[in-house]
């Protein structure tokens, strides 16, 4: 080993405090790069190999009553591989010791069991026996939240008829992944579940023998849908097709790819603040070390060692450091992703799970870290590769003093001699301070920017189920109803008040711009379903036009007072262009609306609802339930309470482990940034500090010099922080926008406060570290240090 070497070796463990804090920030960077990106490509790995295992569809579509030789038709178009027809619709479920009502979603199975496409993955038990039409399968979190096994039964209302139905299996779909009930948030598995039944049971319960409602297709390989889905739609049109669609449009794909963005947002905006510090946090430490070697650094040259020899080894302790930290973050990062990966497969209820960090993470973790720590080193290495022998060997030139204002400044004649030390030391090492300043404002920014998710997440329950839908229940109907529907729904026990509502499926198009977005119709002056704009303030219906929100607005890149094409999907296939009335605010999914009158007249019908949004009595709520169940054209009802609390539950589940990753890292980098600087200015002022508590300054005073620089500096670096953490939190919400979730810029004073909290008390305790250090400081040998 070469004596330079062995130098490195001592520096390392006489700097090992030190060290391991840049190690740790470091160690934090790589740490939630390797998380973000593990889990990311975890999770996209296991719904693939789900996926292709299972036979996922590519195409999906659904009509009123389409005859089965279509089925042979879809089959015959260029680049379809597979096709699969099936029977799909809702119903009311009794379940026995849940009084409120669930719903269902009925999927129909080959007789025979064979699936060509979205296989079953069989958990317990068997499929359906051909002749047992009330033999079913339930999908597995339904099963688990209600405690069923194979032999229990439940109750249903199918098509008007109350059945009683047997489970013979438990199993998972990837056409299920995320199970969704209408108008939910969250995944509900107690009110929510999949029921599939036999073709055949299926077909004589809905009067579609020879029929199918719903048809999946398998494209072959870099087929484009679009075409494809063109003809199925000119296949369907006759017979109530509500348009086909890609992946990208059906409702567990599209929920498990915005996870997926939100995943990759974050493995994009983290790891470079935490790098940033510690690239900081090496330049702090090597240029202290450099200019504490000076006399080293001159004899190491005088004996024959290069310039490049010295700055080769400054460069390797950099490396050890930066590799220190990729160890750390790597093994952190891998054990974390394997449980957030554990926790994503429960609960999206992945048949099995694929963790998988590729080498080239690993890699990428290495290279950015190691150029990360060098970017913060090059000024000091260059400095002592540069340095002549010579002038290392003497002293460095000493500070020039001046006074910072000709004649004094008269308040600081007021304040503490203590104090007047504190702020010269300041002006006299600006660069230092500001980027001290500005490492902690970073740890105070990186806590705003990732705590305002929970301001974000209770405006968005707040306008949602507060501002715009504050119904506490919606009834749908299997097929649209005469109004007189309604009017049934208001004689219900417990109903309060009630509002009608008509959902109309439509393809929205401008230019070459289009989406598939559902019409709904409310009524002028709704009070239970309201229309907001971006200040929560409340929009009236206009009488004629279409109304949109903000995000399929933008999407089609149109404005209010501009006319938009809309093709209607329903009974009457025709395409109509409407003017939009107004724009409005919805932080969940795509939505359009008209009044409902103006809906009816556009479909050229007489008053006709899909749904009824209604309030309930408290004290009646058991017996609406009951009612809702013995109402045969009930296909579901939704509970926004009940869709709230379950929001709520599951965002509680993740918030607490969240909030305590991001509070350790925030307070790692504000005690990395404190107790390097607080270290440096020790090494740099112990025998100044020594001096005054020999003139008979007392501990107190003395560490106040050294530590009330790092308290200022704190403070001026909570405003800084706080508007960083603004910029931060704009650039999360951007990252996080998907179709179904907009993350509204929502930042409460209280997350302010804590996020300043926790750099102040993770600054206090990397102080109070240093003050045991100034305390037990040798006076006679700090005194005898030469200058």
């Amino acid at each position: 080993m070469s004596v330079l070497d062995r130098k490195l070796i001592r520096d390392l463990i006489r700097l090992w405090a030190q060290v391991g804090a840049i190690a740790l920030v470091m160690a934090a960077g790589v740490m939630t790069l390797v998380i973000a990106v593990g889990a990311q490509r975890s999770l996209f790995e296991t719904r693939e190999a789900y996926y292709e295992r299972n036979a996922f569809a590519d195409v999906f579509a659904t009509a009123t009553r389409a005859p089965m030789r279509l089925r042979d038709e879809i089959a015959a178009l260029p680049g379809v591989a597979a096709v699969e027809t099936r029977i799909q619709e809702n119903a009311v479920l009794d379940i026995e010791g849940m009084s409120e009502p669930a719903t269902g979603l009925l999927v129909s199975i080959p007789d025979d069991g064979e699936q060509v496409l979205n296989r079953l993955h069989m958990r317990l038990g068997r499929l359906p026996e051909p002749g047992h039409p009330d033999e079913v399968v339930v999908n597995e979190p339904f099963a688990n939240a209600h405690g069923f096994e194979p032999g229990d039964t439940f109750g249903a209302v199918i098509n008007g008829r109350k059945r009683q139905l047997s489970i013979v299996g438990v199993a998972l779909s990837p056409e299920f992944i995320y199970a969704l009930g209408a108008f939910d948030l969250m995944p509900d598995d107690r009110r929510f579940g999949v029921v599939w039944m036999s073709q055949s049971a299926l077909a004589a319960a809905f009067d579609l023998e020879g029929a199918f409602s719903s048809v999946a297709v398998k494209l072959l390989r870099d087929q484009s849908p679009g075409e494809v889905i063109d003809e199925i739609d000119r296949l369907l049109e006759p017979y109530g097709g509500s348009g086909a669609h890609d992946r990208e449009d059906q409702q567990s794909h599209a929920f498990l790819d915005a996870e997926l963005t939100q995943l990759q947002a974050m493995s994009y905006v983290l790891p470079p603040i935490f790098l940033l510090v510690a690239g900081f946090l090496v330049n702090m430490i090597l240029s202290r070390l450099i200019a504490l070697e000076r006399e080293q650094i001159g004899l190491m040259k005088a004996v024959g060692y290069s310039g490049l020899g010295v700055a080769w080894h400054y460069v390797k302790l950099v490396i050890v450091i930066a590799l220190l930290g990729v160890l750390i973050g790597i093994a952190a990062g891998t054990l974390l992703g394997q449980g957030l990966t554990r926790l994503y497969g429960e609960f999206f209820h992945f048949p099995f799970l694929i963790f998988r960090t590729n080498i080239d993470v690993y890699v990428i973790a290495v290279v950015v870290s190691v150029t990360a720590a060098l970017l913060g080193a090059i000024r000091s290495v260059r400095a002592a590769a540069a340095l002549p022998p010579a002038v290392a060997m003497r002293p460095p030139t000493p500070v020039q003093y001046r006074k910072l204002w000709q004649g004094g400044v008269p308040l600081l004649r007021h304040l503490p001699q203590t104090t007047v030390m504190i702020g010269r030391n300041i002006s006299r090492r600006p660069v230092r301070s500001l980027f001290t300043s500005l490492g902690m404002a970073l740890a105070v920014a990186m806590l705003v920017g990732s705590l305002f998710s929970l301001d974000a997440i209770e405006e968005m329950i707040d306008i949602t189920f507060f501002g715009a839908e504050r119904q506490h229940a919606t009834i749908s109907f299997v097929h649209k109803l005469p109004v007189e529907a309604f009017h049934e729904v208001e004689r219900l026990p417990g109903v309060l008040t009630a509002e009608p509502a008509r959902v109309i499926a439509a393809r929205f198009r401008n230019g070459h711009l289009e989406r598939i977005v559902p019409i709904t119709g409310k009524p002028a002056g709704s009070e239970l379903s309201r229309l907001l704009d971006t200040d929560g303030h409340e929009v009236a219906m206009p009488e004629e036009g279409i109304v949109l929100t903000s995000a399929l607005a933008n999407i089609l890149n149109i404005g209010r007072g501009e006319f938009v094409e809309i093709e209607l999907m329903e009974d009457r296939k025709e395409t109509v262009r409407q003017p939009v009335s107004a724009i409005v605010e919805s932080y969940v999914g795509l939505g359009s609306y008209m009044d409902i009158l103006a809906a009816n007249r556009l479909m050229r019908e007489g008053p006709l609802i899909t749904a009824v949004h209604v309030t309930i009595d408290a004290n009646l709520t058991d017996e609406l339930y009951e009612a809702v169940k013995n109402l045969p054209q009930v296909g579901s009802i939704t509970l926004q309470r009940a869709s709230v609390a379950k929001f709520r539950e599951t965002m509680a589940e993740n918030i607490v482990m969240m909030v305590v990753i991001y509070v350790a890292l925030g307070g790692i980098i504000a005690f990395g940034v404190v107790y390097n600087g607080a270290r440096i200015q020790l090494s740099e002022q112990g025998r100044e500090l020594a001096s005054l508590r020999v003139l008979g300054f007392t501990r107190a005073e003395v560490s106040w010099i050294l530590l009330g620089e790092f308290a200022l500096l704190t403070l001026a670096a909570l405003p800084i922080g706080w508007a960083l953490g603004y910029a931060m939190a704009f650039a999360m919400a951007q990252g996080l926008q998907t179709e179904l979730f907009r993350i509204p810029l929502i930042i409460n004073p209280s997350t302010y406060g804590w996020a300043s909290i926790v750099v102040l008390v993770a600054s206090a305790l990397s102080s109070l570290i240093v003050r045991r250090r100034i305390d037990r400081l040798d006076l006679i040998e700090v005194l005898k240090t030469r200058e």
